[in-house]
Parts: C-alpha cells; structure tokens; sequence
C-alpha cells in the first residue's frame, strides 16, 4: 500500500484519523472477531494484512478508540468500504455520519468512478450519502465464502 500522510478532523471531543499508529488494535480485531456479524471469528493474522493493506480510519474520544472503519482501494478508480462500527457507549452521536463524511472527502479518494460496501442492516445509513442497491446486479459477480474463517 502506498504510504498516505495521516488527516485528522476534529468534532467536539472527537477526532477522525488516519494514522494507523493510533489504533487500538486490540479493540478493533475483538470487535470484529467476536461482535460483527461479517468477520466473526477472523483469524488475527487475515485481520493484520487486512489493516495493512487499507486506509484506515479510526474514531476517537480522548485516545479511547470509539469506532473504525476501513477503505479498499486503488486511489484511481474505486473504493469499498469495510468494517464500519461504532463502539456501543458512543452510538446515536452521528459519529458513523460523520466518518462517512471525512471518508468521502478524503482528498486522496476524490474522482472515484465507484463506491461499493456490503451491508445486512444499515442501507438507510448508506442511502443518505449517495449508495443504493445494485442497479443491475446480473453485471455484478462476487464468491462469496461466508464460513472461511470458521464458525
């Protein structure tokens, strides 16, 4: 992955960065493995190439990690989004709005032909900045290997 200077952006107590150094690993991969219904059980080194290989972006209250998420992408073309959470004590702050903001704005990811997320519960999130459900999905392939990582 290329190497990016780290952006920060400030909103109250809070801040956005994209310093890798400042995540709370730990929190992140417990989250993930364990709380998240799309990479329970995630083996912790898939986890380490997975942070290694994206840009991240995490979301903090003091130096308290309060939620994460992460960008695949070729900084030409298109960009997916991964592994958006907000830890439960700082929900229903618009802090998941707000790192959909900062992501999108990121100069680096300006041009993008397409964005593209997968998600089970929160389509009205997402429809607020702009995604919507395939228009047509038979151009769309994917394989899909739901129990790779175990049960």
């Amino acid at each position: 992955m290329m190497e990016l200077p780290g952006l920060e952006w400030s909103r109250g107590p809070f801040r956005i960065s994209t310093d890798q150094g400042l995540l709370d690993l730990d929190l992140i991969y417990q989250y993930l493995a364990t709380e998240s219904y799309w990479a329970r059980n995630i083996p912790r080194d898939t986890f380490t190439r997975a942070i290694a290989g994206s840009l991240c972006f995490g979301i903090y209250w003091d130096d308290a990690q309060a939620g994460f998420g992460r960008v695949i992408t070729d900084f030409a073309t298109m960009a997916y989004l991964a592994d958006i959470f907000v830890v439960e004590k700082f929900r229903r702050q618009g802090l998941s709005k707000w790192l959909l903001e900062c992501m999108q704005s990121h100069p680096d990811l300006q041009g993008l032909r397409r964005w593209m997320l997968a998600t089970r519960d929160a389509h009205g999130l997402y429809e607020r900045y702009g995604f919507k459900t395939l228009q047509s999905p038979e151009n769309f392939m994917v394989l899909h290997k739901p129990d790779v990582y175990g049960s």
